[in-house]
């Protein structure tokens, strides 16, 4: 049986976390990712719809579908995530936040609780993201136990519709470094339209891993 991504289990492999809050924003978010080893491919997708309670700090609730190893793509988990922004941006020597995650396998006794720091310091066109999590599983259907996830993007703001970026992804058991493209589109007011592609290769066992992954995020 392939292993799940919605769970950690040590693929870490997703998107790295900005500490921004726009005020009064509202979102959309759909994510993708392909996952391919030795030991076959896994997919995952996740639809997800945020909105702002204040200021500083965002909520969105996710949808999360995988492929199992019938081929058959079904739901298999939700998620509610808080992000919180701490201090207002560019006031600092470096932006920071926090970040809160609950998930739930469908179906299933599995559980899944984060927290993250976010961090994000600005240097003429260039961007240097972290995230650093520590997270929490429990349930009869997983293994009760801690993890720690590490993230960071490099990003060069050539444009706006196209941002050359590198990832490092690390967990347990898992390191995984790769190139990205970032973009964004701003329409009228405040509404905007971001994409993000990358692709990721695992450094840290000799088999053959290598994620893809895709998002668009649309906020109004």
């Amino acid at each position: 049986m392939m292993p799940s991504v919605a769970m950690a289990d040590g693929m870490v492999v997703d998107k790295v976390y900005h500490p921004y809050v726009l005020p009064l924003e509202r979102e959309v978010e759909w994510r993708l990712l392909s996952r391919q080893s030795d030991q076959g491919n896994i997919l995952a997708q996740r639809l997800g719809l945020g909105w702002s309670l204040t200021e500083t700090m965002t909520v969105e609730g996710y949808a999360i579908g995988e492929r199992d190893q019938d081929d058959n793509f079904d739901m298999a988990a939700y998620e509610a995530e808080v992000r919180w922004q701490l201090v207002e941006q560019g006031r600092y020597w470096a932006d920071w936040g926090l970040l809160f995650e609950y998930e739930k396998r469908h179906k299933e006794s599995a559980y899944e609780a984060t927290i993250g720091l976010l961090f994000e310091k600005e240097f003429g066109r260039n961007s240097l993201t972290l995230n650093a999590f520590i997270v929490r599983e429990w349930g009869e259907m997983i293994s009760n136990e801690w993890e720690s996830e590490f993230r960071a993007q490099y990003r060069y703001r050539w444009m706006s519709a196209f941002q050359p970026a590198f990832e490092v992804y690390t967990g347990e058991d898992f390191v995984g470094v790769g190139p990205a493209v970032i973009g964004l589109h701003r329409f009228q007011g405040q509404k905007q339209l971001k994409w993000e592609v990358g692709f990721v290769t695992e450094l840290s066992q000799v088999s053959k891993d290598h994620s893809v992954r895709l998002a668009l995020e649309f906020e109004f």
